[in-house]
């Protein structure tokens, strides 16, 4: 049996059986104007952070997720695209996608605005997407990616890149881990479907994404997730992983590289009204501005003693210097 295999028949039975804590999101669950989350749903939210953010979702954009659920976040992004067809879910497990039908049903009943057929649910799976070249806006994964060895990930960025409009968005929640881990527990195929055993550092994350080709990178959140304990895993000292939230742009790719934005922030201090480096990137006089981990690592190599760059934290909400 393949660890896809494994994969589909760990989620089958989550399908079958809601299991609560499979994925833990730190999120709260969106509070909405109008908006209700059938319980079983609720129940079968596996995921390990949000892919929802308004800011992304504007102008009733076509939405493709991968990896269904229970139908969570389906339901959330139909919330802003309320016509036909608007939100693509795909999944490989059949069971999963009877379950995400089923919740869909109790969901309109639930809500006032809400039609079934604001939600397609599709057969297939992230390698292989069923979906036309360049015709979705916003393409989104929760806990799905970190699941697949190295080929298979690259695989399924290139499928989604594929997938989205020009300048569209991918908007992923992952777990991500520093620390190196034992080859018994990388080869766990059930920890790996549990999201645990496929977690990647969080630049070599970053790297495969903007190796098909995405030119702008946000890093939006990054949170505590999980621990392997040596009391309960194969592994000599205790592992931390984190989730991170990133989205990741189909903007052409800059000549000198991509924008990743880490949270990082410039202040100008000196005795001018602003800098001008030049190259794009004016600092107003003790204003902070967002600025990727690129044009940072240039403002730091001019050596000044006027400017301040904050190491990366990690949380990024829009604008800057790009």
């Amino acid at each position: 049996m393949s660890y896809l295999e494994t994969t589909a028949d760990v989620y089958r039975q989550a399908a079958q059986e809601p299991q609560v804590g499979l994925c833990c999101t730190t999120n709260p669950v969106w509070q909405l104007p109008g908006l209700r989350i059938p319980q079983r749903m609720l129940s079968m939210n596996y995921g390990c952070g949000s892919t929802v953010n308004p800011r992304d979702l504007t102008g009733s954009p076509t939405v493709l997720y991968v990896g269904v659920g229970g139908g969570m976040e389906l339901l959330q992004f139909a919330y802003f695209s309320r016509r036909p067809g608007a939100v693509i879910g795909v999944d490989v497990v059949p069971e999963m996608l009877e379950a995400s039908r089923a919740n869909m049903l109790e969901a309109e009943a639930q809500n006032e605005w809400f039609r079934r057929e604001f939600v397609e649910l599709r057969a297939g799976d992230a390698l292989h997407l069923p979906v036309p070249d360049e015709s979705v806006d916003v393409a989104a994964q929760n806990c799905l990616f970190n699941i697949f060895k190295l080929d298979d990930l690259r695989r399924a960025l290139q499928e989604t890149y594929r997938v989205l409009k020009p300048h569209g968005r991918l908007v992923m929640s992952d777990p991500t881990c520093e620390q190196p881990m034992s080859e018994e527990l990388r080869a766990d195929e059930r920890l790996r479907a549990l999201c645990l055993t496929g977690s990647l550092p969080l630049q070599q994350y970053l790297d495969l994404i903007t190796s098909v080709g995405f030119g702008t990178m946000e890093v939006r959140a990054k949170r505590a997730y999980r621990v392997l304990s040596p009391q309960h895993y194969a592994t000599e000292e205790l592992i931390y992983i984190e989730s991170v939230e990133v989205c990741a742009i189909k903007d052409p790719m800059p000549a000198d590289g991509p924008c990743i934005f880490t949270g990082r922030t410039a202040i100008y201090y000196g005795p001018d009204e602003l800098f001008d480096d030049q190259k794009g990137h004016t600092l107003l006089q003790n204003q902070p501005l967002a600025v990727c981990d690129k044009t940072a690592g240039a403002l730091l190599a001019l050596g000044r003693t006027d400017i301040f760059v904050s190491p990366s934290t990690y949380f990024y909400d829009g604008g800057g210097c790009c």
